[in-house]
């Protein structure tokens, strides 16, 4: 993060992104996340999960906390405590669920002039955004985003450190169809944990154990499907829901060798 900070000067880049990344040692599969990709193993049908996406949803609490701590980074524009939804001026010295840093739950307030201040975090799902302005709250980069025609710095509100999490190799039989699988959002959006399992189990039984290319057509084949196909009223999914927008990424990587199949 600090390699990108100093080059958005020396080279004239600027933007972020999203990291997940898996090391494998002595044993062991590291898989750190900072973003909203994800990371699964299918073992034997099952599912573990290896990640979790951060997001303002996900990470409420430790951006309002930093705003609490911090009053100075919300300029003078936003609130760090959340509404259920946007307060009208009208609404002044009336009572409204809220929740701060330190709630899970929500309670009672008299809403204050202060409080028709704009959300730290706005929008449910997909559609929240921390200062209106971006819906992922972990990665590299973005030290120039500022909220929109303001002087308001994101970056603050933005970290860069991964969540990890290890998985023991040796304390499993793994056979050829045991996988992990990485994937951007473009896949998570539109296919579930489930889906991809399935997916994963039927192209797999179409190969034979000991050919390398069943994981890239497994690959192949997530990418395809959560895209969908292009028709008249855009991307389209089998299910004729629309199909992912967002950019698709996809690793297969087999955690048992053909020499484990019995």
């Amino acid at each position: 993060d600090e390699q990108i900070e100093r080059e958005r000067v020396s080279q004239r880049l600027s933007g972020g992104c999203c990291a997940l990344a898996v090391v494998y040692l002595m044993g062991k599969f590291y898989v750190a996340n900072a973003g909203d990709s994800r990371a699964i193993i299918i073992r034997n049908g099952e599912i573990i999960p290896m990640s979790r996406e951060f997001t303002p949803e996900t990470e409420r609490q430790r951006l309002q906390f930093l705003a609490f701590l911090r009053p100075e980074l919300l300029g003078k524009e936003f609130t760090h405590l959340e509404f259920p939804r946007r307060i009208q001026p009208k609404e002044l010295g009336k009572k409204m669920l809220y929740r701060d840093q330190n709630m899970n739950g929500w309670a009672y307030k008299k809403i204050e002039e202060h409080d028709l201040k704009f959300p730290l975090i706005y929008g449910e799902g997909k559609k929240a955004r921390v200062m209106a302005t971006i819906g992922v709250t972990r990665g590299l980069g973005d030290h120039d985003l500022k909220v929109f025609s303001s002087n308001i710095h994101i970056k603050p509100f933005l970290s860069c450190f991964p969540e990890v999490r290890v998985y023991d190799l040796t304390q499993y039989e793994h056979c050829p169809d045991d996988v992990l699988v990485l994937g951007t959002d473009g896949l998570w959006d539109v296919t579930n944990d489930k889906e991809v399992a399935g997916v994963v189990m039927e192209v797999l039984t179409s190969y034979e154990p000991n050919d390398p290319c069943r994981y890239t057509m497994v690959a192949q084949e997530l990418v395809v499907r959560s895209r969908g196909v292009l028709k008249e009223r855009g991307w389209r999914l089998a299910n004729d829901k629309l199909g992912s927008g967002d950019d698709i990424s996809v690793f297969v990587i087999p955690l048992g060798g053909p020499g484990n199949y019995a």
